[in-house]
């Protein structure tokens, strides 16, 4: 199949040649894009956490918002960095490995909350850490280790190879069925709110990668925004991203955390995997033993993330329903531990997935 960009561009190559041209195994480029996406999801695990503490500690202070302390203002910033550099992974490793290693920020929040938030260590958090980490390993040793220069030609190549477009056509019609049965039908069914997540999010992976990694090559010296693929998957991220972010934040005012935030994470990895098999052909060349035992660290660490995530000690909430807390003697307020529904970090796995102590607290 021939490439059909601007007159500027180079000859048309075929599907048989032109991934050997543009492929190599640059092992350095390789770990590089590992070590990224690794100190990123920590990151994020981080900020997590100290989003978490500074609402805890505001709420212990007096009746302020959390949005005036610096502390939680530092948090902001390191997810800010933490997202950054996983964006910048997916232009260095493939797509199918980076996505999976979003499990490391899973238990980097697990150890952090026991370590630094004296929350309950359990015997299933340790399970479940031992099994992501097991999976992890299996990921980065078996996933496809050849690195991709992502150009605009490349990009375009990809976007109209037939198997794509098939994929594509399948997609859309898969997502508006959901959404009809989502929107008009009022099935409100956890799965069907993350499928419909889980698709956008396929798009919003492919279109990370062609943006990162056409980036990353314009810093090489090849110069690649000047195509107007580049804006067509800058647009499709954001767009991709946002409505995801939406869906995300309605299953997470419908659904307990401990829920989403597994279920999130399996149907997020396996759609970034398709992604990566059917629009980079990540998995092309790769022997039938790695694939296997790449598909058993993905089980793995989805095993773990569900042990880690499952039965979370809930938040602790005043029965308001026959009695007002301004009426109850000594009570003048009702401090709130948790953001505003209407916020950025509302549905973060600070404020919903780890234990919160603050409830305690309010008791003593």
């Amino acid at each position: 199949m021939a490439n059909s960009s601007s007159p500027n561009a180079t000859p048309p190559v075929t599907s048989s040649s032109h991934l050997t041209d543009i492929r190599e195994n640059p092992l350095r480029t390789y770990l590089l894009g590992i070590i990224i996406s690794i100190c990123g999801n920590v990151l994020i695990s981080i900020s997590l956490n100290i989003q978490k503490y500074a609402h805890v500690r505001q709420s212990q202070r007096g009746s302020k918002p959390y949005y005036t302390s610096m502390l939680w203002w530092c948090g902001v910033v390191l997810m800010g960095v933490g997202e950054l550099g996983n964006f910048a992974a997916y232009g260095f490793a493939p797509a199918s490995l980076i996505a999976p290693l979003g499990c490391v920020s899973v238990i980097a929040s697990a150890v952090i909350s026991v370590v630094f938030l004296k929350e309950t260590l359990r015997a299933s958090d340790i399970l479940g850490g031992t099994l992501a980490v097991a999976g992890t390993y299996l990921l980065v040793t078996f996933a496809p280790h050849t690195s991709t220069h992502i150009t605009a030609h490349l990009v375009q190549y990809y976007a109209i190879s037939w198997h794509f477009l098939l994929y594509l056509f399948i997609e859309v019609i898969v997502f508006c069925v959901l959404l009809y049965l989502y929107k008009r039908r009022n099935v409100k069914h956890i799965v069907i709110v993350m499928l419909l997540v889980a698709l956008l999010a396929s798009l919003t992976v492919i279109s990370v990668k062609a943006v990162s990694g056409m980036i990353t090559e314009s810093l090489k010296g090849h110069l690649q925004l000047i195509y107007p693929i580049f804006y067509v998957m800058l647009v499709v991220m954001v767009a991709s991203c946002a409505f995801q972010i939406k869906f995300l934040n309605q299953a997470m005012k419908m659904f307990d955390a401990t829920e989403v935030v597994p279920i999130n994470f399996v149907f997020f990895t396996a759609s970034a995997i398709v992604a990566g098999i059917v629009f980079y052909q990540e998995f092309e060349g790769l022997a039938l033993l790695n694939i296997f035992m790449f598909l058993f660290g993905c089980l793995l660490s989805f095993l773990g993330v569900f042990l880690i995530a499952r039965n979370r000690p809930k938040i602790k909430h005043q029965d308001r329903t026959f009695i007002a807390m301004d009426k109850i003697p000594g009570r003048r307020h009702t401090d709130k531990v948790q953001p505003e529904a209407k916020t950025l970090t509302y549905g973060s796995l600070a404020a919903k997935l780890m234990c919160n102590r603050a409830g305690q607290t309010d008791d003593s």
